[in-house]
């Protein structure tokens, strides 16, 4: 009799550890999957403002047309961020940091337009700026969002006894879209 009790309180102590596999299987599962729509959502949001990039550049160019360079290198920095989102192999870490370049070239196209009181008062310029604006507030939100979600699942993988788990079915660590180090320092103001 103690023999099937011993056989019982065994059989029953498996089926928990397996239910609690499964159970740290499902929740890394469907936290993997969030991590994969958080940046899919970045990208949507990276994608439209790459997209909205030209006709600015375009608004501008017919007031400012001297100001090559800031043309030259908002055009350069977008052309990197469609060539490295095309590449399958690239990481979110060479992701972040053409998407950085991107948006600090935008900052100089900014200071450039302005300059120029007639292109501030252009109903195009000022749309495209409104909707640059909330695409940037967007990406901002998305970003956040992805982070957290990383957060997550990167505890999960590393917290005990869930990282057993982890551990047997390959389960990596997502990255964090993280800022550039240049774009931390305080920027410095002289006149």
């Amino acid at each position: 009799m103690g023999a099937i009790i011993a056989l019982i309180v065994i059989v029953a102590v498996v089926i928990i550890l397996v239910l609690w596999a499964m159970g740290v299987y499902n929740k890394l599962i469907t936290l993997r999957n969030r991590v994969g729509n958080g940046w899919a959502q970045i990208d949507v949001q990276l994608k439209q403002r790459a997209d909205l990039i030209p006709n600015l550049v375009e608004t501008v160019k017919g007031y400012a047309a001297h100001e090559s360079t800031v043309f030259t290198e908002v055009t350069k920095a977008r052309a990197n961020v469609v060539a490295v989102s095309a590449d399958p192999n690239a990481t979110t870490a060479q992701r972040a940091q053409v998407e950085n370049e991107l948006s600090r070239s935008l900052v100089n196209l900014r200071a450039t337009a302005e300059s120029y009181p007639q292109l501030q008062a252009n109903q195009n310029f000022m749309d495209l700026q409104r909707q640059l604006a909330q695409l940037e507030q967007k990406i901002a939100y998305a970003r956040q969002f992805y982070n957290d979600v990383v957060l997550k699942f990167n505890t999960l993988i590393e917290t005990v006894p869930s990282n057993i788990v982890a551990g047997l079915f390959h389960f990596t660590q997502a990255q964090y879209f993280q800022t550039d180090d240049s774009d931390r320092q305080v920027p410095q103001v002289k006149f």
